[in-house]
Protein backbone atom coordinates (compact mmCIF):
# COMPACT_ATOMS: atom_id res chain seq x y z
CA UNK A 1 0.00 0.00 0.00
CA UNK A 2 1.25 3.62 -1.18
CA UNK A 3 1.48 5.95 1.84
CA UNK A 4 -1.64 7.86 -0.38
CA UNK A 5 -3.69 4.86 0.33
CA UNK A 6 -2.67 4.37 4.01
CA UNK A 7 -3.57 8.09 4.70
CA UNK A 8 -6.77 7.72 3.11
CA UNK A 9 -7.29 4.31 5.01
CA UNK A 10 -6.63 6.34 8.42
CA UNK A 11 -8.64 8.79 7.77
CA UNK A 12 -11.40 7.03 6.59
CA UNK A 13 -11.07 4.83 9.34
CA UNK A 14 -11.59 1.70 6.86
CA UNK A 15 -9.70 -1.99 6.88
CA UNK A 16 -6.73 -2.22 4.15
CA UNK A 17 -7.63 -4.50 1.70
CA UNK A 18 -4.97 -6.67 2.34
CA UNK A 19 -3.81 -9.87 4.44
CA UNK A 20 -1.91 -9.71 6.81
CA UNK A 21 1.50 -9.82 5.60
CA UNK A 22 0.42 -8.70 2.31
CA UNK A 23 0.43 -5.54 2.18
CA UNK A 24 3.69 -5.18 -0.09
CA UNK A 25 6.12 -4.42 2.70
CA UNK A 26 9.02 -7.04 2.84
CA UNK A 27 10.28 -5.70 6.27
CA UNK A 28 10.34 -3.44 8.97
CA UNK A 29 12.84 -0.69 7.98
CA UNK A 30 10.74 -0.51 4.60
CA UNK A 31 7.68 0.12 6.77
CA UNK A 32 9.13 3.00 9.06
CA UNK A 33 10.11 4.38 5.52
CA UNK A 34 6.72 4.20 4.40
CA UNK A 35 5.36 5.34 8.12
CA UNK A 36 8.02 8.61 7.72
CA UNK A 37 6.45 9.12 4.07
CA UNK A 38 2.91 9.41 6.00
CA UNK A 39 4.16 11.59 8.11
CA UNK A 40 5.46 14.04 5.73
CA UNK A 41 1.65 13.79 3.93
CA UNK A 42 0.12 14.62 7.58
CA UNK A 43 2.52 17.30 7.80
CA UNK A 44 1.96 19.19 4.26
CA UNK A 45 -2.04 19.31 5.51
CA UNK A 46 -1.20 20.72 8.77
CA UNK A 47 -0.98 18.25 11.24
CA UNK A 48 2.07 18.86 13.87
CA UNK A 49 3.91 15.87 15.36
CA UNK A 50 3.90 16.08 19.66
CA UNK A 51 6.17 13.23 19.94
CA UNK A 52 6.18 9.29 19.87
CA UNK A 53 4.06 6.04 20.90
CA UNK A 54 5.95 3.48 21.63
CA UNK A 55 4.20 0.46 21.54
CA UNK A 56 5.02 -3.48 22.05
CA UNK A 57 7.21 -3.01 24.94
CA UNK A 58 5.44 -5.64 26.79
CA UNK A 59 6.78 -8.48 26.26
CA UNK A 60 3.37 -10.59 27.59
CA UNK A 61 1.78 -9.81 24.22
CA UNK A 62 3.98 -10.57 22.05
CA UNK A 63 2.72 -13.91 21.72
CA UNK A 64 -0.49 -12.75 21.53
CA UNK A 65 0.00 -10.18 18.55
CA UNK A 66 2.67 -11.89 16.56
CA UNK A 67 4.99 -8.89 17.09
CA UNK A 68 8.28 -9.43 19.16
CA UNK A 69 10.02 -6.28 19.18
CA UNK A 70 8.84 -2.53 20.34
CA UNK A 71 7.84 -0.51 17.26
CA UNK A 72 7.19 3.49 17.55
CA UNK A 73 5.21 6.09 15.81
CA UNK A 74 4.27 9.55 15.52
CA UNK A 75 1.98 11.44 18.35
CA UNK A 76 -0.04 14.13 16.55
CA UNK A 77 -1.44 17.43 17.65
CA UNK A 78 -4.81 15.99 16.18
CA UNK A 79 -4.11 13.24 18.49
CA UNK A 80 -2.93 14.06 22.14
CA UNK A 81 -4.95 15.98 24.91
CA UNK A 82 -4.77 16.13 28.65
CA UNK A 83 -6.54 16.00 31.52
CA UNK A 84 -6.09 16.43 35.09
CA UNK A 85 -8.17 13.27 36.31
CA UNK A 86 -11.01 13.02 33.93
CA UNK A 87 -11.34 13.46 30.34
CA UNK A 88 -13.38 12.60 27.46
CA UNK A 89 -12.06 11.13 23.97
CA UNK A 90 -14.41 10.61 20.71
CA UNK A 91 -13.79 7.14 19.04
CA UNK A 92 -15.12 8.58 15.70
CA UNK A 93 -13.24 8.00 12.98
CA UNK A 94 -10.91 5.30 15.04
CA UNK A 95 -10.81 1.39 13.56
CA UNK A 96 -11.39 -0.96 15.93
CA UNK A 97 -10.23 0.86 19.15
CA UNK A 98 -8.30 -0.59 21.94
CA UNK A 99 -7.39 1.08 25.66
CA UNK A 100 -3.63 0.78 27.15
CA UNK A 101 -2.73 2.14 29.98
CA UNK A 102 0.53 3.83 30.14
CA UNK A 103 3.29 5.80 31.55
CA UNK A 104 3.95 9.13 29.86
CA UNK A 105 6.65 11.14 29.42
CA UNK A 106 7.92 15.37 28.31
CA UNK A 107 10.82 15.96 27.30
CA UNK A 108 13.03 18.97 29.02
CA UNK A 109 15.97 18.79 26.31
CA UNK A 110 16.79 16.33 23.43
CA UNK A 111 19.27 13.58 24.75
CA UNK A 112 23.26 13.59 24.33
CA UNK A 113 24.44 11.03 21.89
CA UNK A 114 24.96 7.77 23.47
CA UNK A 115 22.78 8.38 26.53
CA UNK A 116 22.90 6.66 29.47
CA UNK A 117 19.74 5.99 31.86
CA UNK A 118 20.94 8.82 34.11
CA UNK A 119 21.57 10.98 31.47
CA UNK A 120 17.78 10.38 29.70
CA UNK A 121 16.54 10.87 33.25
CA UNK A 122 18.10 14.32 33.58
CA UNK A 123 16.72 15.25 29.92
CA UNK A 124 13.30 14.46 31.40
CA UNK A 125 10.78 17.25 32.34
CA UNK A 126 7.48 15.40 33.80
CA UNK A 127 5.64 12.00 33.86
CA UNK A 128 2.28 11.37 33.47
CA UNK A 129 -0.02 8.37 33.64
CA UNK A 130 -2.21 8.29 30.15
CA UNK A 131 -4.24 6.26 28.51
CA UNK A 132 -3.26 5.56 24.68
CA UNK A 133 -5.77 4.23 22.34
CA UNK A 134 -4.75 2.13 19.51
CA UNK A 135 -6.15 1.16 16.46
CA UNK A 136 -5.47 -1.79 13.75
CA UNK A 137 -6.78 -1.48 10.06
CA UNK A 138 -6.70 -5.23 9.49
CA UNK A 139 -9.41 -7.45 10.43
CA UNK A 140 -9.41 -8.86 13.96
CA UNK A 141 -6.27 -7.47 14.88
CA UNK A 142 -4.39 -9.42 12.50
CA UNK A 143 -1.21 -8.22 11.17
CA UNK A 144 2.53 -8.69 10.80
CA UNK A 145 5.14 -6.19 12.54
CA UNK A 146 5.52 -3.97 9.16
CA UNK A 147 2.08 -3.52 8.61
CA UNK A 148 2.13 -2.60 12.33
CA UNK A 149 4.87 -0.04 11.79
CA UNK A 150 3.09 1.21 8.18
CA UNK A 151 -0.35 1.87 10.39
CA UNK A 152 1.02 4.25 11.77
CA UNK A 153 2.38 2.42 15.17
CA UNK A 154 -1.34 1.41 15.81
CA UNK A 155 -1.76 4.98 17.66
CA UNK A 156 -5.00 6.75 17.33
CA UNK A 157 -5.62 8.73 20.63
CA UNK A 158 -3.38 9.82 23.70
CA UNK A 159 -5.18 11.14 27.01
CA UNK A 160 -2.51 12.07 29.31
CA UNK A 161 -3.67 12.40 33.09
CA UNK A 162 -1.53 13.99 36.41
CA UNK A 163 1.80 15.16 35.20
CA UNK A 164 4.58 15.58 38.09
CA UNK A 165 7.88 16.51 38.04
CA UNK A 166 10.31 13.38 37.38
CA UNK A 167 12.63 14.81 39.90
CA UNK A 168 9.80 15.29 42.20
CA UNK A 169 8.95 11.43 41.97
CA UNK A 170 13.03 10.03 42.61
CA UNK A 171 16.65 11.84 42.52
CA UNK A 172 18.25 9.70 40.01
CA UNK A 173 17.58 7.21 37.04
CA UNK A 174 18.16 3.83 39.25
CA UNK A 175 15.36 5.16 41.90
CA UNK A 176 13.24 6.43 39.12
CA UNK A 177 12.78 3.51 37.15
CA UNK A 178 12.34 1.06 40.58
CA UNK A 179 9.71 3.33 41.92
CA UNK A 180 8.08 2.70 38.04
CA UNK A 181 8.82 -0.70 37.98
CA UNK A 182 7.18 -1.98 41.39
CA UNK A 183 4.09 -0.07 40.52
CA UNK A 184 1.02 -1.44 39.35
CA UNK A 185 -2.33 -1.13 37.82
CA UNK A 186 -5.65 -1.73 37.75
CA UNK A 187 -7.82 -1.28 34.24
CA UNK A 188 -11.27 -0.91 35.16
CA UNK A 189 -14.58 -0.44 32.54
CA UNK A 190 -17.43 0.18 34.01
CA UNK A 191 -16.57 -0.50 37.89
CA UNK A 192 -15.96 -3.76 36.80
CA UNK A 193 -11.88 -4.92 36.67
CA UNK A 194 -10.52 -5.90 33.42
CA UNK A 195 -6.79 -6.56 34.07
CA UNK A 196 -4.08 -5.77 36.24
CA UNK A 197 -0.59 -4.66 35.13
CA UNK A 198 2.86 -3.39 36.33
CA UNK A 199 5.99 -1.08 35.34
CA UNK A 200 8.51 -3.91 34.64
CA UNK A 201 5.79 -5.03 32.29
CA UNK A 202 7.68 -2.35 30.01
CA UNK A 203 11.02 -3.99 28.68
CA UNK A 204 11.89 -3.81 32.74
CA UNK A 205 10.33 -0.31 33.65
CA UNK A 206 9.29 2.69 31.25
CA UNK A 207 12.91 4.66 31.31
CA UNK A 208 14.55 1.23 29.90
CA UNK A 209 11.84 1.39 27.02
CA UNK A 210 12.47 5.38 26.57
CA UNK A 211 16.14 4.39 26.18
CA UNK A 212 15.47 1.56 24.20
CA UNK A 213 13.56 4.22 21.73
CA UNK A 214 15.61 6.34 21.73
CA UNK A 215 18.58 4.43 20.07
CA UNK A 216 15.33 3.00 17.55
CA UNK A 217 14.84 6.36 16.41
CA UNK A 218 18.22 7.72 16.12
CA UNK A 219 19.14 4.47 13.75
CA UNK A 220 16.56 5.31 11.29
CA UNK A 221 17.41 6.86 8.64
CA UNK A 222 15.50 9.94 7.99
CA UNK A 223 13.44 9.81 11.46
CA UNK A 224 13.71 12.73 13.35
CA UNK A 225 15.22 13.09 16.77
CA UNK A 226 13.33 14.26 20.53
CA UNK A 227 13.19 17.40 20.55
CA UNK A 228 12.35 19.28 23.89
CA UNK A 229 8.36 19.26 24.61
CA UNK A 230 8.07 15.69 22.62
CA UNK A 231 5.58 13.99 24.41
CA UNK A 232 6.78 10.02 24.32
CA UNK A 233 4.03 7.38 25.59
CA UNK A 234 6.16 3.84 26.58
CA UNK A 235 4.01 1.24 26.61
CA UNK A 236 1.29 -0.60 28.16
CA UNK A 237 1.04 -2.35 30.98
CA UNK A 238 -1.93 -4.62 30.40
CA UNK A 239 -3.25 -6.29 27.37
CA UNK A 240 -5.02 -3.77 24.79
CA UNK A 241 -8.84 -4.01 25.06
CA UNK A 242 -11.39 -3.14 22.91
CA UNK A 243 -13.57 -0.14 23.62
CA UNK A 244 -16.79 1.42 22.76
CA UNK A 245 -18.75 4.58 23.08
CA UNK A 246 -20.44 5.19 26.28
CA UNK A 247 -18.25 3.28 27.86
CA UNK A 248 -16.60 4.87 31.30
CA UNK A 249 -12.31 3.22 31.68
CA UNK A 250 -10.70 3.95 34.92
CA UNK A 251 -6.27 2.80 35.51
CA UNK A 252 -6.30 2.86 39.33
CA UNK A 253 -1.80 3.46 39.38
CA UNK A 254 -0.36 3.17 42.97
CA UNK A 255 0.54 6.26 44.77
CA UNK A 256 2.41 7.99 43.53
CA UNK A 257 0.88 7.69 40.27
CA UNK A 258 -2.49 9.34 40.07
CA UNK A 259 -4.47 7.08 37.45
CA UNK A 260 -6.59 9.19 34.56
CA UNK A 261 -10.43 8.22 34.02
CA UNK A 262 -11.78 8.56 30.46
CA UNK A 263 -15.48 8.42 29.15
CA UNK A 264 -15.94 7.24 25.62
CA UNK A 265 -18.29 9.15 22.85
Amino acid sequence: MSPEDLLEHHDSARLWPVEPGNSGLQDVPAAYQRALAVRALRMARGEQPRGYKVGFTNRGIWQRYNVFAPIWGTIWNTSLSFCEGEGDVALADTCQPRIEPEVVFCMRATPPQKASLDDLFACVDWVATGFEIVQSHQAGWKFAAPDAVADGGLHARLLVGPRMAAAGLAKDAQAFGLALAGAGVTLSCNGKPMDRGTGANVLGDPLQALLYFLQELRACPGAVDLQPGDVITTGTWTDAWPVAPGEQWVAAFDAPLAGPKVTFA
